[in-house]
């Protein structure tokens, strides 16, 4: 889907408009924008859009509640971009769902690399027969080709891509400890700063999902270690 997929860019500034969509069509996407949020739900809802880079400083809404809103209906890629120094304000953004952020100014080089990073890692496997139908723990199936979670009885538990990448990092890798820079690098397919703190975000939203605060605990924290899965991984081969 890299090449070709349709991405919209939510920004109240026409220039970084222009800019990142001619940039982006030169790279072989395929681009529509918005420049506020009343625009941005009405190409959400006239349109499929695979990826949407958004501004988190709109003029009739934060990018946050739109990324929240979003989130709520959609597993459509986010990129926030943001000013903002603050690392409360990235990591709020982490928080309810966005899959990557990118401070102003920006390279649209790098734009362009998160995004491909993103897509791959929200991307159906295309080596499915190599791939496992499911993996089961601690009464979850997590189906790696849907792309989807499932609770003993049925219900199927929400996660965000960044989420499913970060829980499926630790099902391929059972009983092994796993450095914050180890799942940086899995997960996120780039360096980060020694001060990026998503991992921790993540893992927080993934063991409330999955309720992990009873007798026992499913995601591990070790002190100066990172984070190892605690639970026996049963794997139910494609071929079953």
């Amino acid at each position: 889907m890299e090449s070709g997929a349709h991405i919209l860019v939510v920004d109240d500034d026409q220039e970084i408009r222009k800019l990142l969509s001619r940039y982006l069509v030169g790279q072989g996407f395929r681009v529509s924008t918005a420049g506020d949020g009343k625009e941005m739900g009405e190409k959400l809802a006239t349109q499929r859009i695979d990826f949407v880079v958004l501004d988190l400083m709109l003029p009739d809404v934060s990018g946050l509640d739109l990324c929240r809103d979003l989130r709520a209906t959609s597993n459509v890629p986010v990129i926030l971009l943001t000013a903002l120094k603050e690392d409360v304000d990235r990591i709020i953004g982490l928080e309810i769902g966005a899959d990557d952020y990118l401070g102003k100014p920006f390279n649209p080089r790098e734009l362009v690399a998160r995004i491909r990073a993103v897509l791959r890692r929200t991307a159906p496997s295309e080596a499915q027969a190599e791939t496992p139908r499911a993996f089961h723990f601690a009464g979850f199936r997590a189906e790696p080709d849907l792309r989807r979670v499932t609770a003993e009885d049925g219900t199927e538990v929400a996660l965000t891509g960044a989420e499913f990448d970060l829980l499926m990092a630790f099902l391929e890798r059972p009983g092994r400890i796993l450095s914050r820079e180890q799942l940086l690098d899995i997960t996120k397919g780039r360096e980060a700063g020694p001060f990026d703190r998503s991992v921790d975000v993540l893992v927080s939203r993934l063991r409330r999902k999955l309720g992990d605060q009873g007798a026992y605990q499913i995601l591990k924290t070790l002190r100066n270690g990172g984070y190892q899965l605690a639970v026996r991984v049963e794997i139910e081969d494609a071929t079953a």
